[in-house]
This record gives structure tokens, C-alpha cells and sequence, in this order.
């Protein structure tokens, strides 16, 4: 009976070897494939982990970043990267604004651009930068298990981008002055008499309405965006650009609505505000926007680096900095993220990689809609 017993673990064990030994040539020649079938489209795919960090302390070991994440958490982002890789320096410069992107982008078509090694995509000219991105292979890498990034953050076009954000919108309100009962539930409802006539606020960059055009799988799509915002400009809303201050000024009680905000924004007012009146609704089809797009650009100085502290970013540890310090804007593909909660069970408009180039012109199609209307409120 022993001697049977001991026959029986001996194959156990021979199994179990050999079953780990096919999972690891598996393993092997996956890495083989992806980095042949990658080489062979143009980009670059490192099969090594070691090697990458390897060549990030060649490069230098300094990594500057252009980043439009909120710049409180830059001490926070830059702190915990270094905490995993003490012998890389990273340094995240903010940018913010229409103007500053269109600046930097005319500097990077010129060549000028020498002293970042991440940047941001701005969403208005998303397909432009894309001739200057490094080309790792970002998704492969991300597929094979050599970067901790989940796959679903990066552009599976270009393979070269990976958003590390998501922007959902919401509609706010002044709950003295508009009950919860009477808040729209549907996007229609915002057509209804009772806001018409300077009842409700609508931002005049329509960000929100280029996801309402992504949509037409859920009875939207671009011809029901323009209806819709035709719709809109009828009901004579106030014209504002802005949401920190639009909310500002719906706390202090000149305004009861807003048709749509982004959720990040009205929840850090709440929790900010001492005397809050401001709540939120989720009116679905939920609107959500891929956002905070960065790539390694092709003149870094440290390439490697960069690509380090990009994946540092889409990490859940870099995640979770973003919810907690921006906040509540991680990435909806982060599992685990409050927009990946939020969301769950809900039917979402999401602009994603497949139509997040074509923004800037549903964003014009919006504007002209609304009637070229100007900014009503400082």
C-alpha cells in the first residue's frame, strides 16, 4: 500500500513538472511570436522586464512629464514611483488650457521639444501627436505580461497611448431649490417646460455631447447630438464655460441645474464646500470619456524611463493615487476604480479609442448647433 502511495505522489509530482514546464515554453513562445509580429509592423517590443529597467538607469535615470492630471498629486505620483524605482527621478509639469496645448503642439511640430519624455495628449488634437509617439508596443507588451498595464487603457490602433482616466458626466443641482423628484431621469427630460427660460446652465464646450455622437448604439449617435442640441439651445438655457465656477456660484443659489457636469468636479465641491447644497444624478445613458491620453514621445532622452513611470501611472497603485488625490478619475478599465463602480449595471455612452479622433469635430457640430452662443457667466 506504501509503496502504491509512493508511486502515486512520484507521478503527481512528475505531472505537476511537466505541466509547468509547458506553461513556461507557452509562456516563451507567446513573448516569441508577439515580439516577431510586433518588429515586424515598426514598433518596438521589449520581451524582457529586467532590460527595460536596465536601460531606463542607462538613459539617465531622469524623466520629465507633461501632464494635465490635477498638480496635487504630482508629489504623490512622483513620490510612490520612486518608492519602486529609487534610482529614477521623476518630474510632472502641469498643463492646462485650449491655448497651452496648441502652443505646445505647434513647439512639437517644430522640433523644439527636447526636455519631456511623457506627454499628454490633448483631446481636441488627439490625432496629431500620434506621428511623435515612441513606438513601443504598449499593447503587446501590455498583453504579454511584460508591462502591468490592463490592456483595455491603451489605444489598440496605434498601441502607443495609454489613457489613464476616465470623465463621467453627471446633471448637479441645488437641492433648496430643485427637489430630487424633479430632476430629469432622462436626457429628454431636460426638453420638459419647466426648464425653459434660463432654468438650467449648459456648458459651451460640449465635451459631453461628442460622447452622445460615439453612442449610437444606445439610440444615439451624431444625428441625434445635433437634434438634441438644437433641442437645447430652444429651451434658452444660461451659457456658461466652466464647472468649477458654474457649480460655485449653483451652491450659493443663483441657479438650480446643470445639464451636465463632470462627476469628479461636483463631487470634490461637495466634499470641499462647508455649507453644501449642491447634489448629483446619473442620468443614463451615463456619458463617459476616455481622458488624460499620454504616450512616451519618440525625442525622450529616456525612453525606458518614461515608459516606466507611464505604466507606474496605469498601475493600480498610480490608479489609485488618481482616484484618491484628483480625484475620482481613474481609468473605468482599472478594476477596482470608483468609475468602474459607478458604472457597473449602468448603460454607458463611452468615447473611446475607436472614436475619440473624431471629438473635435463632433465638438464643432455641437457649438454650431448651439448657435455660436458666448460665455453669460465670469
Amino acid at each position: 500500500m506504501k509503496r502504491k502511495a509512493c508511486c502515486a505522489l512520484v507521478l503527481l509530482v512528475w505531472l505537476a513538472f511537466e505541466f509547468a514546464v509547458a506553461r513556461v515554453y507557452a509562456a516563451s513562445a507567446g513573448l516569441t511570436t508577439a515580439k516577431k509580429q510586433s518588429e515586424a509592423a515598426g514598433f518596438i517590443f521589449e520581451d524582457n522586464r529586467a532590460e527595460i529597467i536596465a536601460k531606463a538607469k542607462q538613459q539617465g535615470g531622469k524623466i520629465r512629464v507633461l501632464s494635465s492630471l490635477d498638480p496635487g498629486l504630482f508629489p504623490h505620483m512622483t513620490a510612490s514611483f520612486k518608492k519602486k524605482y529609487p534610482f529614477l527621478d521623476a518630474t510632472m509639469v502641469e498643463i492646462t488650457g485650449v491655448d497651452a496645448n496648441e502652443r505646445f503642439l505647434l513647439e512639437l511640430k517644430a522640433g523644439v521639444v527636447k526636455d519631456f519624455d511623457v506627454v499628454q495628449l490633448s483631446p481636441e488634437r488627439y490625432p496629431e501627436y500620434l506621428p511623435y509617439a515612441k513606438r513601443f508596443d504598449i499593447l503587446a507588451m501590455a498583453e504579454q505580461g511584460v508591462l502591468g498595464i490592463e490592456p483595455k487603457m491603451v489605444d489598440p490602433k496605434n498601441r502607443t497611448v495609454v489613457s489613464l482616466a476616465t470623465v463621467l458626466f453627471v446633471a448637479a443641482y441645488n437641492k433648496n431649490l430643485l427637489p430630487a423628484d424633479k430632476v430629469p431621469t432622462t436626457w429628454d427630460g431636460l426638453l420638459r417646460p419647466e426648464f425653459k427660460g434660463r432654468k438650467m446652465m449648459v456648458d459651451i464646450r460640449p465635451i459631453m455631447y461628442s460622447t452622445f455622437a460615439a453612442c449610437p448604439d444606445q439610440g444615439m449617435g451624431v444625428e441625434w447630438m445635433v437634434n438634441y442640441a438644437q433641442k437645447i439651445r430652444a429651451q434658452q438655457p444660461v451659457w456658461v464655460r466652466g464647472y468649477s465656477r458654474t457649480l460655485t456660484s449653483m451652491n450659493a443659489g443663483e441657479y438650480a441645474l446643470h445639464s451636465g457636469v463632470y462627476y469628479h468636479t461636483v463631487v470634490r465641491l461637495m466634499q470641499k464646500t462647508p455649507q453644501n447644497n449642491l447634489e448629483l444624478k446619473f442620468i443614463e445613458p451615463v456619458p463617459a470619456t476616455l481622458f488624460e491620453a499620454e504616450m512616451v514621445l519618440n525625442s525622450s532622452r529616456n525612453p525606458h524611463g518614461g515608459l516606466l513611470f507611464l505604466e507606474h501611472q496605469a498601475s493600480a497603485e498610480g490608479q489609485k493615487v488618481i482616484d484618491e488625490r484628483e480625484p475620482l478619475k481613474a481609468s473605468l478599465h482599472s478594476p477596482g476604480s470608483v468609475a468602474a463602480k459607478q458604472l457597473k449595471g449602468k448603460k454607458v455612452c463611452l468615447n473611446s479609442y475607436d472614436t475619440l479622433q473624431q471629438s473635435s469635430g463632433w465638438e464643432k457640430m455641437a457649438i454650431e448647433a448651439f448657435g455660436f452662443p458666448g460665455a453669460e457667466l465670469k
